[in-house]
């Protein structure tokens, strides 16, 4: 229970923070130039510029019925926290001020993708989304580990492509794109639980270390190990986690058998049975 409660004392100024970098990204930056940021964010937006309506009250409704459909694909926690982050985007929107911060709109692009892609990927990282195609590509994702940045970067090809057929203004297509594209690479790098390392852990206690890894759903193959410097025989477990789970694989197995040694190499591919984290 306290672990619970202090997960979410950390999780809420989280989303909050991804939710107000989301605003900041959009007003101050995309808005100005009538950028898109892609998926349901930039319909809003497209429809908020031709109809002169409320972009944060479009970019809620459009949600409601994507946050739904998630509530039975992806699980209650993952969704709550994803309405926590929508609701919360969509109150900075209402308030933080829309300013012509960058004159040059190629700058305004990049550094707009940079901060929505930011806010995004902590939303993603901490158990959440900021709705529209992240819940989306995270059902996509859900038995497959694809680059989910990559995934929402070509979902929104669809948005650019809606946006060219309506006004015909290649420009604001590309650099909604060039906005698009770096918000698609900052989630890349902020969440990395589709990225797989492989960890090698020699170790003389490989009771202990199996009885507390095995309560993760990732399998562990051991192998017996003999140093060529030392000849002392030892044990060698094999294991395939997310990059997003390294730090507390190091963290358990250093707490167990500090003299342990640890290699981690990333992993171009995994073939076989391995389990996803559940969102819920």
């Amino acid at each position: 229970m306290q672990a619970n409660k202090k997960r979410y004392l950390l999780t809420i100024p989280i989303m909050t923070l991804g939710a107000l970098l989301v605003a900041v990204g959009f007003n101050l930056f995309l808005i100005p130039h009538q950028l898109l940021s892609g998926g349901l964010s930039g319909i809003s937006m497209m429809i908020g510029y031709v109809t002169g309506a409320n972009i944060a009250w479009l970019y809620l409704v459009l949600n409601i019925p994507v946050l739904i459909w998630g509530w039975f694909m992806l699980g209650r926690r993952f969704v709550m926290w994803s309405i926590y982050s929508v609701v919360a985007s969509t109150l900075f929107l209402r308030f933080v001020p829309v300013i012509h911060t960058a004159d040059d709109i190629l700058l305004g692009a990049v550094f707009g993708g940079v901060i929505v892609g930011f806010g995004s990927g902590l939303a993603l990282r901490y158990g959440g989304s900021s709705g529209g195609f992240d819940v989306i590509a995270s059902i996509m994702t859900k038995k497959r580990d694809f680059p989910i940045g990559m995934i929402i970067f070509l979902l929104n090809g669809f948005v650019i492509a809606i946006l060219i057929f309506f006004t015909r203004n290649w420009d604001l297509a590309l650099y909604s794109l060039i906005a698009i594209f770096s918000a698609g690479k900052v989630v890349d790098l902020i969440h990395v639980r589709h990225i797989k390392v492989t960890a090698f852990i020699i170790t003389t206690k490989t009771e202990e270390l199996c009885q507390k890894l095995l309560t993760h759903p990732r399998g562990i193959t051991i192998m017996k190990t003999r140093g060529a410097y030392s000849s002392a025989e030892k044990d060698m477990l094999m294991t395939v986690r997310t990059k997003f789970e390294v730090a507390d694989l190091c963290k358990t197995i250093t707490s167990i058998d500090p003299h342990a040694f640890i290699n981690i190499v990333e992993t171009v591919g995994v073939v076989g049975d391995f389990r996803r984290q559940n969102p819920n």
